[in-house]
């Protein structure tokens, strides 16, 4: 029974990781059909995405700022989808949506997921640029936007994918909400002081030598 459960666990996340529409559409038109683990492996592949990134984020300080940098980087990206949430549940019935929360919970917890295995990916890129250019700060910084955008336009993409796929009438009018997103976690990463964008000072006079 428990082997029967962990394999159907595994085939789910598979699919919610390659092909986001079709799981939450099953989701939406067969009410509940997906155990809790699957949540929480889609919730811990986020956790571990921004986790396993912030501490590439912290490397140049040692082993304590790392440590520090994946707990800020994990708060500030759970903060910034959270918030948000219920806000976009609420304007999206008023606007005509027949979405359940809980539907509207796992587009959310799918798109997150996904994006968890992108910073995945991009750490290599971080690592290699944080070793490469230590002296150089906002190089590093630039670079780490860079992932970040590059991280955002495709849970965008994601996530107005899945809605799209729940509500073809409304398309991908809700993907607004990332907007949002995006301006709460900026603004986070900033406060947290993930984002240190003094750094970029050095770029800038940089440029500004070799044009003048």
């Amino acid at each position: 029974m428990f082997r029967t459960r962990l394999r159907a666990s595994f085939a789910h996340i598979s699919q919610a990781l390659r092909e986001p529409e079709a799981f939450a559409l099953r989701w939406h038109h067969e009410g509940a059909p997906y155990d809790w683990s699957v949540f929480l492996a889609l919730s811990l592949t986020a956790i571990l995405g921004t986790t396993t990134y912030g501490m590439i984020m912290g490397l140049l300080g040692g082993t304590r700022e790392m440590l520090l940098a994946s707990v800020r980087c994990t708060a500030a990206a759970g903060i910034a989808w959270s918030l948000p949430l219920p806000a976009l549940y609420v304007l999206n019935s008023l606007a005509g949506s027949r979405l359940r929360a809980s539907t509207t919970f796992l587009a959310a917890l799918v798109t997150t997921s996904w994006g968890g295995l992108a910073m995945i990916a991009s750490i290599p890129v971080a690592w290699f640029f944080s070793v490469a250019l230590p002296t150089h700060g906002g190089v590093i910084l630039l670079i780490h936007l860079a992932v970040f955008a590059a991280v955002g336009v495709a849970m965008i993409d994601v996530f107005c994918r899945v809605l799209a796929a729940l509500e073809p009438n409304r398309g991908k009018t809700p993907g607004w909400w990332l907007l949002l997103v995006g301006a709460i976690g900026g603004e986070l990463f900033y406060a947290f002081g993930l984002f240190q964008f003094s750094a970029l000072g050095d770029v800038l006079s940089r440029v500004h030598q070799f044009f003048v």
